[in-house]
């Protein structure tokens, strides 16, 4: 996924994004409103990972904003105010989900996952594909023939976005989004490089490739 987290505890931020980087996120930071509204701006996000009290305004009146222009990007919410109002205020303003620090990471991680999940319009966790490919998203884990298959974290998360959406053709560029965070180098062929790596592990028919389009998994 790529995600946009905007947090302004630098060590909580800095040790959320870790976490999501070693599961093969990709993963922006910003510490203000300001800063995340340019960067929604220029970038498709699929979660956004939100505080509520930032330096230079609330989390909840960029949320609003967001949604008030048509924005349907998921959104979970991330604070110490652990007071049920807080709760449904943030909810009735278009967030999805709502965790009271400290949490978790591992579930912090499964609520991203269920997120995505429900907005990808695909619900079921386990997925089969071509070849005796069965896939469980929520356990981040692949079978072929019944077999485990070892997949690394940016191998997973390009994989995990054609699965999300069996039969719908992604972009070179979307897939693109989903294995490099804001600002990092992206190499022309690294898009290629992993399809031919996931082919080797699972099989030539898993992934299909629309000639001048993308690359899709059929269900």
């Amino acid at each position: 996924m790529r995600i946009l987290l905007v947090e302004d505890e630098l060590m909580l931020a800095d040790a959320v994004r870790d976490h999501l980087l070693a599961s093969g996120e990709a993963v922006d930071h910003s510490a203000s409103v300001v800063d995340a509204e340019i960067m929604l701006r220029g970038t498709n996000y699929d979660v956004l990972l939100l505080d509520l009290n930032l330096p230079d305004g609330k989390g909840l009146d960029l949320l609003r904003g967001l949604r008030r222009q048509g924005s349907a990007t998921p959104c979970i919410i991330l604070t110490a105010q652990d007071q049920i109002s807080d709760r449904i205020e943030g909810l009735n303003a278009g967030a999805d989900d709502y965790l009271v620090k400290p949490f978790d990471l591992n579930e912090l991680s499964a609520r991203l996952a269920a997120v995505s999940r429900r907005y990808s319009g695909n619900p079921n966790p386990f997925v089969e594909l071509a070849g005796g490919v069965e896939v469980d998203l929520a356990g981040r884990s692949v079978l072929r023939g019944g077999e485990h298959i070892d997949l690394t974290s940016r191998e997973w998360a390009l994989f995990d976005q054609m699965v999300k959406r069996p039969g719908q053709t992604l972009s070179k560029r979307q897939l693109e989004e989903a294995l490099y965070e804001f600002g990092a180098e992206i190499e022309s062929n690294t898009v290629e490089v992993y399809v031919s790596r996931l082919r080797r592990k699972l099989g030539r028919d898993v992934i299909k490739t629309v000639r001048g389009v993308g690359y899709r998994v059929e269900g």
